[in-house]
């Protein structure tokens, strides 16, 4: 209980500012990172007609988020996008779940985590927006319906990131408040395996299908 808000900091001093970098943040996102290679590697490495378990499930992750793609954008655009979309997804997927692995934590438990993957989603679905339609076609839509509507308009793009990123921060940091509170006032004897897996499989796997999911549709707004 008392590890409750505790940070591992490395601070770096430059030009007179301070740099601070979340340890743990780091350490957790490389670890999952890795995990994912080394899955893609060897659920790649031997490709065969009767495929092995790891093939069955790269297979699987791939086809339906392919699948899921192209039927929010067109099928030139899911081919582009769809490798971005699975790996979001299974990065997420993998973050949520790690923290059911004893003395590791969720990457996704910080806020800087979910903001980071808001933010790419934003500007790639922004760049899209601008590729497909032209910048002047692009900026007209801020002026829709009428030209006093723009900064509301403005307001309700950014509000997309501030939605999707806190929604994903909030469950997974409610989560494990939750269990920890849990696990401290019942000594860790009975419920807190069940939270744990509630929170971690059920709620982690539901939360990384949103996000993606949101990205999606992000992105489809944008191009059409």
């Amino acid at each position: 209980m008392q590890d409750l808000g505790r940070i591992h900091q490395i601070i770096i001093p430059v030009l007179g500012h301070n740099l601070t970098f979340n340890l743990e943040l780091i350490i957790m996102t490389w670890i999952v990172i890795l995990m994912l290679i080394i899955f893609g590697f060897f659920a790649a490495r031997k490709k065969t007609m009767l495929p092995g378990p790891l093939q069955v499930v790269g297979e699987l992750f791939v086809t339906q988020l392919y699948a899921l793609t192209e039927d929010a954008l067109d099928k030139e655009l899911g081919k582009k996008y769809a490798p971005l979309i699975c790996a979001l997804f299974m990065f997420l997927l993998l973050s949520n779940w790690i923290g059911m692995i004893p003395h590791l934590e969720e990457p996704t438990k910080d806020l800087n985590t979910p903001l980071s993957l808001g933010l790419m989603g934003f500007f790639i679905a922004h760049y899209a927006g601008i590729k497909s339609k032209g910048f002047k076609i692009y900026a007209k839509a801020y002026f829709e319906p009428i030209f006093i509507m723009m900064p509301l308009n403005v307001i309700g793009e950014l509000a997309k990131i501030v939605s999707i990123s806190f929604r994903l921060f909030g469950n997974i940091m409610g989560g494990s408040i939750i269990i920890l509170v849990v696990s401290y006032l019942t000594y860790s004897i009975l419920l807190p395996p069940f939270l744990n897996a509630f929170f971690g499989i059920f709620v982690g796997g539901i939360q990384a299908f949103v996000f993606t999911m949101l990205t999606v549709v992000y992105i489809s707004v944008q191009v059409k």
